[in-house]
């Protein structure tokens, strides 16, 4: 097995740092933008007037971000060569994810709004998947460019993890369908075209079958906003939707009726994957500031390097990044060569790990820091709220582990490799 990194994405690499220092770092540096990265960050990025949604200035920001990393060949690089893409592998996302997230806290990649130059769009790639030919038509260009967004409206209030439970329903009724019920933690709602809609549309509540994905447009009446909810790490894009007979026609069905949750398993591994991997770019960033500032803070004459409680820990969380940049890789490869279900349970193992080693990382970089770690003059309080999300949202780490454990114990089975 050959663990040298492949010779066009060591190269690919130099050139997207070449490319952040040519016009990222600048507009970063402009017009006191930076004051969306320093201890102001929250502040700045934050609507307090208008339900807590993010600044119209800090979302500018992020436009023009992506419109130049777009100009430069950057954006699509994940996407389908057809959308002006590179068709770029999941190794190359993973090492690319994580590489950005080292870089620490910047225009070029802010995973608080899923932010980066090099785009994970999962919009497009599940339109390309399951959207109809209309659908298509009317969303792929849009989607490409970052023009055009739909929610995701799954979660609910009383079903998380248990989506198959889930109480939103959808009857036919002639041509259309009436939707009915309340979803949740609706990322971006404030700026979405649409909101992509599950329901029960057949079988019983723990059913896997009978749930349909609807791509509902905002302005559909009986589809409201409730409120957007506050978290840990502000500003916040959550909402709180409300279908009340919602009629929307037979188009509106994304991929195959009954067959919805599909639509969210296709894209999950990778997605995740690449999640993963940056919460591990996140993790290294503060291990590597950590080390730098232990080399160079004294206490008592002494610079804190020289102390075995600020090595041993350091040195814990550096060997824990190893072996799982190992794992990210070498999962990123298979499923690259095998297809991307083969892989299932060491995605959840990378998948529950990266998150915590990132809390794990930042947190104890605040404890190294001191005092000054614990103030908004270090970027690691950010990372901690942001990636403490991660151990919850779009499987919590109880379910990954529980997807592990379903593997081992043969309660599961993964995909076999393809041509195997």
């Amino acid at each position: 097995m050959d663990f040298e990194l492949p010779d066009h994405l060591r190269k690919y690499l130099a050139e997207l740092d070449e490319f952040i220092e040519r016009e990222i770092v600048p507009l970063e540096q402009s017009d006191d933008n930076i004051r969306f990265f320093d201890h102001r960050r929250e502040d700045a990025r934050t609507d307090w007037h208008r339900d807590g949604l993010p600044n119209a200035d800090w979302e500018d920001l992020l436009t023009e971000a992506r419109r130049r990393s777009d100009a430069a060949g950057h954006l699509r690089y994940a996407y389908p060569a057809e959308y002006g893409g590179r068709d770029g592998s999941n190794l190359d996302m993973a090492v690319i994810r994580e590489h950005l997230a080292r870089r620490g806290l910047g225009l070029h990649c802010d995973l608080q709004t899923e932010h980066a130059i090099v785009a994970n769009n999962v919009g497009l790639l599940l339109m390309h998947e399951y959207g109809s030919p209309a659908q298509k038509s009317e969303w792929i260009t849009d989607l490409a460019t970052g023009e055009k967004f739909f929610g995701f409206g799954i979660t609910e209030p009383d079903h998380g993890s248990d989506a198959t439970f889930m109480e939103t329903t959808a009857i036919r009724d002639g041509d259309s369908w009436i939707i009915n019920g309340e979803k949740t933690f609706n990322t971006g709602m404030h700026r979405a075209d649409a909101d992509l809609i599950f329901a029960r549309t057949s079988g019983s509540p723990g059913d896997g079958a009978g749930i349909t994905a609807f791509l509902v447009p905002v302005g559909t009446p009986g589809f409201r906003i409730a409120e957007f909810l506050w978290t840990f790490n502000m500003p916040t894009d959550h909402a709180h939707v409300v279908l009340e007979d919602v009629r929307v026609p037979a188009a509106a069905i994304f991929g195959d009726e009954g067959r919805g949750l599909a639509v969210v398993q296709h894209f999950f591994n990778e997605n995740r994957l690449r999640q993963a991997a940056s919460s591990l770019g996140a993790a290294q960033y503060c291990i590597d500031r950590s080390i730098a500032y232990a080399k160079e803070r004294k206490t008592f004459g002494t610079a804190l390097a020289a102390n075995q409680a600020i090595q041993f820990p350091l040195v814990e969380l550096s060997t824990q990044c190893e072996m799982l940049r190992s794992l990210i890789h070498k999962t990123a490869w298979a499923m690259d060569r095998y297809g991307p279900f083969t892989q299932s349970a060491q995605v959840s193992m990378c998948n529950y790990w990266s998150n915590r080693l990132c809390c794990e990382a930042a947190d104890r970089a605040m404890q190294i820091h001191g005092g000054l770690g614990y103030s908004r003059h270090t970027p690691f309080e950010h990372i901690y709220r942001h990636h403490r999300r991660y151990r919850i949202t779009e499987g919590s780490e109880e379910i990954q582990m529980r997807r592990v454990a379903g593997y081992l114990f043969g309660f599961m089975r993964q995909a076999a490799p393809k041509g195997l």
